[in-house]
């Protein structure tokens, strides 16, 4: 699986969950997003970059 803002591969742990989060945008969609990206800025930041 690969971040939806800078396209880099996302690591995973044992379970296969994501080191990362997903953020929902107005449509219902989930876009996953890696650490380093939420930390660039706000969800509302984040949603304009996709």
């Amino acid at each position: 699986m690969k971040c939806d803002i800078c396209k880099t591969t996302l690591a995973t742990t044992f379970l296969e969950k994501i080191k990362g989060t997903y953020i929902k945008d107005t449509k219902g969609s989930l876009h996953p997003v890696c650490f380093d990206c939420q930390k660039k800025g706000t969800k509302q930041e984040l949603l304009e970059k996709l």
